[in-house]
């Protein structure tokens, strides 16, 4: 691995005029692609094999225009001075404006308040239910508009006119969160190179890999309908790994350089032994996401593999564009300095870098840095215990959005169960007297607890489907509800045996249990999977047991200490108001399995290039101890540098006004910080100090088996000592300086000793 990337860097680097060109090429014919496709993305939430998805299915057969997997929205009505809307001008305002949006672009049915009973009982609210034709991606902007439409005629009629549902929504814009982390991923390039040249080069990397990302799933969402959620992890992930590997590979070129090696061969040097951290970092990171698709709802899984194929093209392009741009930089990538007093003090060898400071510590007390780390993780942990999860409806929209007020306003009139009525369908095609069978649905679901109402049964065309409307007495996710759903399936059994028909309910609860269950069920499939993949990998790239086992521990405290916060945060108020959060609510429901995903590609990314360095100094003969010392000494600032990237991109999310946006920003952001500071930057190296050359152990038998992928160049280094004990030295290189002797950013580091015999 190391001599290979050795010499695609070297390659790149001579053929950077090349390399360049064609990536601009593959950039323009993406553009061109991505210009001319007219596709839309989707954002259907399928769960296939669910009862709440049999039924949508059904009614999509049976009730067209019911558009069952179409766009709705909500437009409620609501008086400002007290006068009713069941007489006078009022509801000839009202009536006139439903009319109207039944000529609406798009629009399959609305809803008549004075038939469907949907007037409060003061006359002072009341909604129409409008359904479109098309999905929510779909909705065009005239739809949207005849909404507005309504909106501003009513007010001029003095009405309060609020709007909600899924056709109301427009479509996340993100930007500013991403400009965020980019304004600080720029100051903490420069204060980790004290160089604006070594700084721009993984922005700039990471801004052409993020387009060429955006531009791919462009492309691919015109062929296979990806869903409209898929850019967003996309950007935000793409853009903090490119600038992360960039970050790496750059900080290593310049080493190379300061240790007398001409550019190319300071590049070839550089990519050998940075580049294979990173391809095995990257991979870890795609392996997590790529493993979204275990669990079997298609939104997860167009997420997790459009993230996979950014975070694929951030790989590539530090191990090919990356070398290439070094190449045009050459030297000057020390130009433009930005050194302080301390930086220049390290430069010339007084002091010591605040990496290799902290590194003693940890390494002189590392039972009490452990035990620290440990019990603070968990406690921070323990709210994670009564974690709630549900799917995020107009509860939680932002304060003062038209679908917040009209949540409100309906809640106020009618009741919260009318936010979230059930849809129960009974299927009567296998059977005889579907009418018979939908009456004793009816009466058997007017008798169940926390019911405020029950329609009258809908048929379809053909007469043996029903369709009845339940409108439960508690909001959508509360426990009542939620028993409500239950207890319609429960007497699904015994309903069918008496009736000779089958009894399905749907809607926002049934849908929210059914995630849920569905979550639960490919948990375990999804860790065993993800985490079996990522610890044979990191396998190969220790070439040790005990070190991937405690990475994947080192992932779950920290996964749990994120959960905690997030809980205190969204489920308990803890510091609520100073994150905007104006009420506490359930999890989302993919939250948890979506962190879990992301999370443990990230905390592989932090395990492998710290480690790396300290395996690097291993077997190059340093003591257990000194080695984890020594991986201080290279990587503590980039690592430091790489998750203050991080955090800043996912902590801009929490300056956004819709709480789920909020709670990952906050999950993502909270994660990093736990991952990197507490587990990677403390409690590795206490681990590792205390396990000594165990850490290393590996049965004969698996070395045996398994195949040497060399991450820390030690082939390599063995292979130019010898062409430089031939006669052969690489241009430039200097024959007097065979270890680094000036570590930068970090500072000084002393020469290491050869590799002990036997040492692999």
């Amino acid at each position: 691995m190391a001599t290979f990337l050795y010499r695609l860097g070297r390659l790149a680097f001579r053929r950077r005029r090349l390399v360049t060109l064609l990536w601009i090429v593959v950039v323009a014919g993406l553009g061109l692609g991505a210009v001319k496709t007219s596709g839309s993305a989707s954002d259907s939430f399928t769960i296939p094999g669910s009862q709440s998805q049999r039924a949508l299915d059904l009614l999509g057969k049976e009730f067209p225009q019911a558009s069952a997997d179409g766009a709705s929205a909500r437009i409620v009505f609501e008086t400002a001075d007290g006068e009713t809307l069941t007489a006078g001008s009022a509801k000839k305002e009202v009536e006139s404006l439903v009319t109207g949006l039944r000529t609406a672009p798009q629009v399959a049915s609305v809803s008549d308040p004075y038939l469907s009973g949907a007037v409060s009982e003061d006359g002072t609210i009341a909604y129409t239910q409008v359904t479109y034709k098309v999905a929510q991606a779909e909705v065009s902007t005239a739809a949207k508009d005849a909404l507005h439409k309504v909106a501003e005629e009513g007010d001029k009629a003095g009405l309060t006119v609020s709007m909600g549902g899924t056709a109301v929504k427009e479509k996340a814009e993100s930007g500013a969160a991403e400009l965020i982390g980019l304004a600080v991923a720029a100051v903490a390039l420069v204060i980790t190179f004290g160089s604006l040249a070594a700084a721009g080069l993984p922005l700039l990397t990471a801004i052409f890999g993020v387009a060429m990302a955006m531009l791919s799933i462009t492309i691919a969402t015109h062929l296979w309908n990806l869903s409209s959620s898929a850019p967003t992890l996309a950007l935000m992930l793409g853009l903090a790994v490119a600038i992360d590997y960039a970050l790496f590979i750059v900080s290593r070129y310049r080493n190379e350089l300061k240790d007398g090696h001409d550019p190319e061969e300071a590049v070839g040097r550089a990519l050998g032994t940075a580049g294979s951290a990173v391809v095995f970092a990257g991979l870890t990171v795609i392996i997590a996401l790529a493993g979204l698709s275990v669990i079997g709802i298609r939104m997860m899984t167009d997420i997790g593999l459009s993230a996979a194929f950014a975070v694929a093209l951030a790989v590539l392009i530090a191990l090919t564009l990356l070398p290439a741009m070094l190449g045009f930089a050459g030297t000057r990538i020390f130009e433009g300095r930005l050194k302080t007093r301390r930086m220049r003090r390290l430069e010339h060898g007084h002091g010591m870098p605040m990496g290799v400071r902290w590194a003693n510590f940890v390494t002189r007390n590392p039972v009490k840095m452990l035990a620290v780390s440990v019990v603070g993780l968990l406690a921070l942990a323990v709210p994670a215990l009564s974690l709630e999860t549900a799917m995020p409806d107009d509860s939680v929209a932002a304060p003062g959005s038209s679908a917040r007020i009209a949540y409100d306003t309906v809640t106020k009139g009618f009741g919260a169960g009318y936010n979230g009525p059930l849809t129960v369908v009974v299927d009567a095609r296998a059977g005889d007297g579907a009418k018979s069978a939908a009456g004793d649905a009816v009466t058997l679901l007017k008798k169940m607890d926390d019911v405020a109402s029950v329609s009258p049964a809908q048929f379809n065309a053909s007469g043996d489907v029903a369709l009845i409307r339940v409108v439960p007495d508690s909001s959508p996710n509360s426990q009542a509800t939620i028993d409500l759903v239950s207890n319609i399936r429960d007497q699904g059994a015994s309903y069918q045996s008496d009736t000779g028909a089958a009894m399905m309910v749907t809607g926002l609860t049934a849908l929210n249990i059914d995630v849920s269950a569905k979550l639960s069920d490919a948990l375990v499939p999804y860790l065993a999977v993800v985490v079996g993949l990522a610890l044979m990998l990191l396998l190969l790239v220790f070439r040790s047991l005990l070190v991937p086992l405690k990475a994947a521990l080192g992932f779950l405290l920290s996964l749990a200490a994120t959960l905690g916060v997030v809980v205190a945060v969204f489920q308990w108020g803890w510091f609520a108001d100073a994150l905007g959060v104006d009420q506490t609510s359930p999890i989302v429901s993919v939250l948890p399995i979506f962190l879990v995903g992301v999370v443990f590609g990230l905390a592989m990314d932090y395990e492998v290039f710290l480690v790396t360095r300290m395996r690097e100094a291993y077997v190059h003969g340093a003591e257990p101890t000194e080695a984890v010392v020594a991986g201080f000494r290279h990587s503590a600032r980039v690592v430091t540098a790489a998750a203050i990237i991080m955090i800043s991109v996912f902590g801009g999310f929490l300056l956004d006004d819709v709480a789920l946006i909020k709670s990952i920003g906050l999950g993502l952001a909270s994660a990093v910080l736990f991952d990197a500071f507490v587990v990677r930057m403390t409690l590795v190296p206490a681990v590792m100090t205390l396990l000594g050359q165990r850490a290393w152990a590996l049965p004969k038998w698996l070395d045996r088996l398994l195949p040497d992928v060399d991450v820390e160049g030690e082939k390599l280094q063995h292979a130019l000592a010898e062409r430089q004990n031939d006669g052969q030295n690489p241009k430039g290189q200097n024959p007097q300086r065979q270890n680094s002797q000036d570590q930068e950013p970090d500072g000084q580091h002393e020469p290491l000793a050869p590799a002990s015999p036997g040492r692999s």
